[in-house]
């Protein structure tokens, strides 16, 4: 089954992996976030026309199939050593006349520097036509290794899809 959330809501859902590698830790925020099992297809940051962002957590990630491709606009970042932090965050602004809108992600090493660098992105994307444009709106999320690495993840799934010729049971 594919399902969509572009021309609907699009969630932004953050999460916090852990595990014995920064790989393990990547793959178990895919877990928390219930996308493990899909294929990341990285976007640019685009948000279609008619689609809303979902910036609460109560929008669900589209659900696909075992390998289908997810695509999405992601940020992550790995802190390995303890009392490291690591900060990602998504921000976005949307056109007024609801023709779509745009997302930035970021990663750093503390909440301060994501969100001025998310504000800084979205303020630099709309210069000269920041009338037609939301306020900007974001979601940053960090996490501070105590020992095992840990995967600050803010990830904005748009779709599944599946593969040309992939057999379904």
């Amino acid at each position: 089954m594919q399902t969509s959330a572009v021309y609907d809501e699009i969630p932004v859902i953050k999460v916090i992996g852990r595990g014995s590698t920064t790989l393990s830790a990547f793959h178990d925020a895919l877990v928390q976030a219930d996308i493990a099992v899909y294929n990341l297809v990285r976007l640019s940051s685009v948000i279609p026309p008619g689609t809303q962002v979902d910036a609460t957590g109560k929008t669900p990630a589209p659900q696909g199939a075992w390998g289908d491709k997810l695509y999405c606009v992601y940020a992550e970042q790995y802190a390995t050593e303890p009392g490291e932090q690591a900060w990602a965050g998504i921000g976005w602004v949307q056109r007024l006349d609801g023709q779509g809108g745009l997302f930035v992600e970021h990663e750093g090493t503390s909440e301060g520097y994501v969100t001025q660098a998310i504000k800084n992105s979205l303020r630099d994307l709309v210069r000269g036509h920041e009338e037609g444009f939301t306020d900007p709106d974001f979601v940053v999320h960090g996490a501070v290794c105590e020992g095992e690495p840990v995967c600050a993840m803010v990830i904005a799934p748009y779709e599944t899809a599946t593969w040309a010729g992939a057999a379904r049971n």
